[in-house]
């Protein structure tokens, strides 16, 4: 037994219509073999079908998502209630992820907490460690659920000692984005963004003008996280964290080092502006004009490009690394879905009915056209909605491409820590130092990565 001590664009009924239509809960174009449609929802581990006729399984799902992403999860619930009569979800927002998870560890030992839980990808390694959750492999074991119709590079990140313990829901990556009008006005080639950390600091000097930095980077812990493994470096020991539990941050080798110093570099030469850590700001500026070159999500592709407005033409990149680093990639960013162990086997069944429906093509596509991640399933791919979206927006091909470019590897995998939200915070207070001139970029990350070693040790005596 684990024992712990933390202190710490589509209407709704569009929506449902679509999705009702979609053969609900049938993942036969993902291949998996077996699977029953919603609707025919097991108890776990019995075999025994649960009658339509019968009072419905009711389980609750906890969601971090606001905004378009709660309309659209709202609308798969619905679509997905309507299609059967023999489970029925409730979705209810719970806040940001930090406030979902703290509400969860509250709930331990009552009956208030969630049978199904969305949480972030740094969350990961808690919810293992809790103890509080039946890995889906259980499930997929059981139902010879086939996993190659998903994305392997996503599946990959959720895989932790050979086993997937939470189904992939919203997933992204960084990519780079540029004001193809200002590349071109600069002499630029507007259909060849930069590549490397070189090419980068050249463009970024080339659409500096009138003393105004030509790009901005949003002081952001996932970037310097993406930055190491696009240099197939690890964050944390003992393979990241995977090989065996991490008791080392690598945060100041040579990777995270000469990132910074990059980095620092064009903000004191005044190519790059530091707008701190709100990345709406960044945003703000790229959208108004006022920089040429930015990072962000690939989940705020479509946010990007209508913010511009038609003012100019947004292109995308491939995140950039340094030239002598010849391997590499992104990790995916996100959530994925927990099921409870807490709750009775018919619940649990009932939720991961539930999770295939929300993994099949047909919804996979609609989320990512709702929301502006990816699809977690490939076949997504092949359905009409996603087809006339990506020729609306073109940008996203590249973020398809570099998911699928990214070699596979312990750095492209992730990390993997129990006091990751912390660490993250960490870093991101190493970066400011460093751009602020109260520290080189090594001491403040030396002085970081010691602050993030303690606690990942102070974390590790609680997990026994």
């Amino acid at each position: 037994m684990t024992t712990f001590n933390f202190k710490r664009g589509f209407t709704l009924l569009s929506v449902s219509l679509m999705l009702a239509l979609a053969g609900c809960g049938n993942n036969s174009n993902a291949g998996n073999a077996g699977t029953p449609a919603a609707g025919n929802a097991t108890k776990a581990g019995s075999g025994e079908v649960v009658s339509a006729a019968a009072a419905p399984v009711k389980i609750t799902w906890w969601h971090s998502m606001s905004g378009a992403g709660e309309k659209a999860i709202n609308a798969i619930v619905a679509a997905y209630n309507a299609s059967q009569t023999a489970v029925q979800v409730e979705a209810v927002y719970q806040g940001k992820y930090d406030e979902s998870l703290n509400k969860l560890k509250a709930s331990i030992g009552s009956n208030s907490g969630p049978d199904l839980i969305q949480v972030y990808e740094i969350g990961s390694k808690f919810m293992i460690d809790s103890k509080l959750i039946t890995p889906v492999q259980q499930f997929i074991d059981k139902d010879q659920f086939d996993l190659t119709g998903l994305e392997p590079n996503i599946i990959r990140y959720y895989t932790i000692d050979d086993k997937l313990n939470a189904m992939p829901f919203n997933t992204s990556n960084p990519i780079l984005y540029y004001n193809k009008d200002a590349f071109t006005a600069a002499g630029l080639d507007a259909e060849n963004p930069p590549k490397t950390y070189e090419e980068f600091e050249a463009a970024a000097k080339a659409l500096s003008k009138d003393g105004k930095p030509g790009a901005a980077i949003a002081i952001y812990g996932w970037f310097m996280e993406q930055l190491f493994a696009n240099q197939n470096a690890d964050y944390v020991n003992n393979g990241n964290g995977r090989d065996s539990a991490a008791t080392e941050s690598l945060l100041a080798s040579d990777a995270g080092v000469s990132t910074l110093e990059w980095w620092k570099k064009m903000v004191d030469d005044g190519v790059v502006a530091n707008l701190g850590r709100d990345t709406d700001d960044t945003d703000s500026a790229f959208a108004a004009g006022q920089v040429a070159m930015t990072l962000n999500s690939t989940a705020s592709l479509r946010n990007m490009v209508e913010a511009a407005g038609g003012k100019f033409e947004v292109g995308t990149g491939f995140l950039p690394k340094p030239a002598s680093a010849k391997e590499g990639g992104v990790i995916v960013g996100g959530a994925s879905l927990y099921i409870m162990n807490s709750k009775p086997e018919e619940q649990q069944q009932a939720a991961w009915d539930f999770i295939k429906y929300v993994a099949s093509p047909e919804v996979q596509a609609q989320w990512s056209v709702s929301t502006g991640y990816f699809p977690i399933n490939k076949a997504a791919y092949d359905q009409q909605v996603l087809k006339d979206n990506m020729v609306k927006y073109p940008q996203f091909q590249t973020a398809v491409d570099q998911l699928h470019a990214s070699s596979a590897s312990t750095a492209t995998s992730g990390a993997v820590m129990g006091v990751f939200p912390e660490a993250r915070q960490i870093v991101e207070g190493a970066v400011e130092e460093a751009l602020n001139g109260q520290k080189t970029p090594k001491q403040a990350l030396e002085d970081a990565g010691k602050q993030i070693t303690e606690k990942i040790g102070q974390y590790n005596d609680t997990v026994k």
